[in-house]
């Protein structure tokens, strides 16, 4: 396979899908192209932002939490989540907001692992989506606007899209969960991922934000219109220094040598330079299907998303057994159950221009 990694990310460079891209493959990195148009050459090092690739390493901080007592999969999270407590349901997902019933069951850890909580994206038009969008919970707004207590208000005040554990809805589950964590740690999610997990696997470039001495690392985003147009310039944006508030329902920055660490301590079981970060038995619930067949509902999600994938603990999974996960701004991972990994890193928007290079990446 030498030299095929970079040639495949050397051709989509070219031919204009991303302006650079840094991926692994088993014991192969190989980088291609700048990390802005006109920047600096993209790195290994490369910092970008790698947006629902968090929900793996959100995943891995709440099991360590389970397994050192001070959590369990099966308990309420009301107890350092009052907002989410006496829970109001929708009688059903497009109701008005007013027609609801009490929630049968409490929100527990594995609902917010498993996305079925109630709460997530809604794809189809209803009064909760005009809700969302209205209260800047759309998945399509950067929930880092708000303070973390903030979100989590914002979206309390809504009803839950379906009784907890009997539904499944994208994304929101894991920003409560960020919450959940550094309220049980007593602490930013940013401080205990640091001390937890971070530091100890030696990933010192990825958290919630740039530290200013490395922002000049930080690449550029793009979306595709015509060509490529620019998001955030390289060096800025919201992930650029500290923010203002606490972003403990955010999503993370890394390079690829940070997140291909991550990745491989997945593929090796759990383990790291003879100990472990996550139990067996808790990376085989991360890494298998955990979502009810009565919860797969074709507006779950994207049509036929359910077809060929299942969901495990912040992962999609595969019936191949592959499972892995991507972030919306061009990053995707996965592990095979031979043990083969591999992570790909780009800065620009999922879509059609980019799909290709996934698609053989994959």
């Amino acid at each position: 396979m030498t030299g095929a990694l970079r040639d495949l990310l050397a051709r989509h460079v070219a031919g204009g899908a991303v302006p650079g891209a840094a991926a692994s493959l088993g014991p192969e990195t190989a980088v291609a192209g700048a990390l802005a148009v006109g920047g600096e050459p993209m790195r290994a090092h490369t910092i970008v932002r790698i947006k629902s690739m968090t929900k793996a390493v959100t995943a891995v901080a709440a099991l360590r939490l389970v397994e050192s007592g001070h959590l369990a999969l099966d308990e309420p999270v009301d107890r350092w989540l009052p907002e989410l407590a006496d829970r109001r349901v929708l009688r059903t997902p497009t109701a008005d907001l007013t027609d609801t019933r009490p929630a049968v069951r409490p929100i527990t850890l594995r609902h917010l692992l498993t996305c079925t909580s109630g709460y997530g994206m809604v794809l189809t038009d209803s009064p909760l989506r005009q809700a969302m969008v209205d209260g800047g919970l759309d998945i399509g707004l950067d929930q880092r606007r708000y303070a973390a207590d903030d979100w989590l208000t914002r979206l309390a005040a809504l009803p839950l899209a379906f009784q907890p554990g009997e539904g499944w809805r994208y994304h929101h589950s894991f920003g409560v969960l960020g919450i959940l964590v550094a309220r049980v740690a007593g602490r930013p999610l940013q401080d205990h991922l640091t001390d937890d997990l971070l530091r100890p696997l030696g990933l010192h470039d990825t958290g919630l934000w740039v530290p200013a001495g490395s922002v000049a690392r930080l690449a550029a985003s793009y979306w595709h219109d015509d060509g490529l147009t620019e998001i955030d310039p390289a060096g800025a944006g919201d992930y650029a220094g500290p923010p203002p508030h606490d972003v403990s329902h955010g999503e993370l920055v890394s390079t690829l040598v940070d997140y291909t660490r991550f990745v491989r301590v997945l593929a090796d079981g759990g383990r790291f330079e003879g100990g472990r970060i996550v139990s067996a038995e808790h990376l085989r619930l991360m890494t298998t299907d955990q979502v009810p067949a009565a919860a797969k509902t074709p507006d779950s999600f994207f049509p036929g998303f359910w077809d060929d994938e299942g969901w495990g603990f912040g992962v999609g999974v595969r019936g191949t057994g592959r499972y892995g996960w991507s972030g919306g701004l061009g990053t995707t991972f996965f592990v095979d159950p031979d043990g083969t990994a591999g992570v790909l890193l780009t800065q620009v928007e999922i879509g059609e221009r980019l799909q290709p290079l996934f698609d053989e990446f994959l």
